[in-house]
């Protein structure tokens, strides 16, 4: 089973780039994230006519979220539990079918920035009510993933220039170390798992030529319980797309799981 995360910057104005890669790739599960529309307005056609089942936990203009599977999607649940107040369309989640399931949720978690703004303050109590559940979902002991853009940096080493990053929320000291105690409960970071290179960036602004010089960040992660772990393969992150027309300023980042 292979299972991508992608924020796609806005699915109807990259549609063409987005589905192209779907035809290439073909991934069994996929969690979109930053689809800036609400559910109505998701192309679902397009993807349906590929083989998916489409959920979608849509907003206006902003964030959004979305989960594809060519397996029927079962429990889908919208909205991250812990605060019934909060609008903002962040979290998906939903069980895929099949003779080994697995729930999938698809995360896009607050970018919190300016630091010392209410913005951050969302960031970290979002990142706590996240571990919450976190911990009731690992207390099924069935396969998970909890994919998505974490909107975190999580070591020097996942950035290129890490000291550009010093002033940013996504790589404070409350960020990072939430991200780990995340980690903590029992998750597995796919990618250190799997490779763990430096240089595994799956983000470059479009500013400042960012992209062309190399200057990225690993921001897009899948965490993954340990039954989900223990099948995990492999992990490519499909940096080529970010030199496509018309791309997100994130890639797809696919993990492989045996059945």
């Amino acid at each position: 089973m292979r299972i991508a995360t992608w924020n796609v910057n806005s699915i109807n104005a990259r549609l063409e780039t987005v589905v192209r890669w779907f035809e290439e790739e073909s991934p069994d599960v996929a969690c979109l994230q930053e689809i800036k529309c609400v559910d109505a307005a998701f192309p679902a056609a397009a993807f349906e006519r590929l083989g998916y089942n489409v959920a979608v936990h849509g907003q206006k203009t902003y964030n959004g979220v979305a989960l594809l599977s060519k397996a029927p999607l079962e429990d889908v649940r919208a909205g991250l539990p812990g605060d019934d107040g909060d609008d903002h369309a962040r979290y998906l989640e939903a069980v895929v079918s099949g003779p080994a399931p697995i729930r999938v949720a698809a995360i896009y978690l607050p970018n919190g920035n300016p630091i010392g703004t209410d913005k951050f303050a969302y960031k970290l109590k979002w990142l706590d009510r996240l571990h919450n559940h976190a911990r009731e979902l690992l207390a099924l002991e069935e396969p998970l993933v909890l994919a998505g853009d974490y909107n975190v940096i999580p070591e020097p080493a996942d950035a290129d220039n890490p000291a550009g990053w010093a002033g940013d929320a996504l790589f404070q000291p409350e960020s990072r170390g939430a991200f780990r105690a995340l980690k903590w409960l029992g998750l597995t970071d796919a990618y250190m798992a799997a490779d763990g290179a430096p240089g595994g960036y799956t983000f470059w602004d479009y500013q400042a030529g960012a992209w062309r010089r190399d200057h990225g960040i690993r921001i897009d992660h899948l965490l993954l319980s340990p039954q989900a772990a223990d099948r995990l393969t492999g992990v490519v992150i499909h940096r080529d797309v970010r030199g496509r027309d018309k791309p997100s300023d994130h890639v797809p980042v696919v993990a492989e799981l045996r059945p």
